[in-house]
């Protein structure tokens, strides 16, 4: 009864203020106290809904935040595996490249094949393949890296191979064949054996230098082809340091190997074109 005699009061102070240009004093009082009360219930009102609306875009913002963790996680992937798939495709291009121009050089043909285990045996280190006798791999037959010459296959099967390194050279012994060799883009020939690896230094070592040999510090060392085992052409290292040797009539150098033989995926196994009998015998 009391709100309904409120209203009706408001009502007639409405119709009575129609025709009149101002309010009088008890109308202003009504009229400012009722604003009051209005204040007093749309500002909680308003803050409550501002809440409920701030809390809806919390929502909105966690959830897009969300997606854009997902989306940095998936770039980072995608990012790896790009970077993997362009280093891969970057290696092959390059063996490819090296087998094609080898090939165009020397006629070598040159079959790819996966390091499957390597055995750090001190007495008898030895670097295992995926490829034997039935895709034509030999004993004796030099394996090569794109950097460089790795070793020597030793004992094939029928399905793999095993690689005796360049690290197993020593003088004194059988297993391993000395390698001859010379220097790469020389106007007169060098020439120099390989007999030697020092384990401490990791360095192949060179002997029976010519007095007179052109070669010098920072030459690379290729194999000169003589002896019948190693290909001609079959990069080795580089020159470290050119002495005269212990009995003082020939000179012997210190060669830093190209390959690293710790970082090895993927060798080639050298096949050279066989010599027809009878071309060997026409003059």
């Amino acid at each position: 009864m009391l709100m309904i005699g409120f209203l009706i009061f408001i009502v007639m102070i409405g119709l009575s203020i129609g025709g009149r240009q101002s309010l009088t004093w008890p109308e202003k009082f009504v009229k400012d106290a009722i604003g009051g009360i209005q204040q007093m219930i749309y500002r909680p009102a308003g803050a409550v809904a501002g809440f409920f609306q701030d809390m809806k875009n919390l929502n909105t913002i966690y959830e897009e935040n969300e997606q854009l963790r997902m989306l940095a996680a998936q770039y980072a992937r995608d990012k790896v595996e790009y970077n993997f798939v362009k280093n891969e495709n970057k290696r092959l291009q390059d063996e490819l490249d090296f087998a094609s121009h080898q090939k165009e050089m020397y006629d070598y043909t040159y079959m790819i094949a996966q390091v499957i285990s390597v055995s750090n045996d001190a007495n008898n280190r030895t670097i295992n393949i995926n490829v034997g006798s039935r895709q034509g791999v030999e004993k004796d037959m030099a394996v090569v890296t794109v950097d460089g010459l790795v070793g020597l296959v030793k004992a094939v099967t029928p399905f793999t191979a095993s690689v005796t390194p360049y690290t197993e050279l020593n003088s004194l012994s059988t297993a391993f064949n000395a390698i001859s060799a010379t220097v790469l883009n020389k106007e007169t020939e060098s020439f120099g054996i390989l007999t030697d690896y020092d384990a401490e230094l990791e360095r192949i070592m060179m002997t029976k230098i010519g007095e007179g040999d052109p070669m010098k510090e920072g030459d690379t060392v290729i194999t000169s082809g003589f002896g019948n085992i190693y290909p001609r052409g079959l990069q080795i290292g580089t020159i470290e340091t050119l002495k005269v040797g212990e009995v003082g009539l020939t000179y012997e150098a210190t060669i830093d190997p190209f390959v690293d033989l710790n970082q090895l995926t993927e060798v080639f196994v050298v096949k050279i074109p066989q010599i027809n009998e009878d071309e060997e015998l026409t003059p």
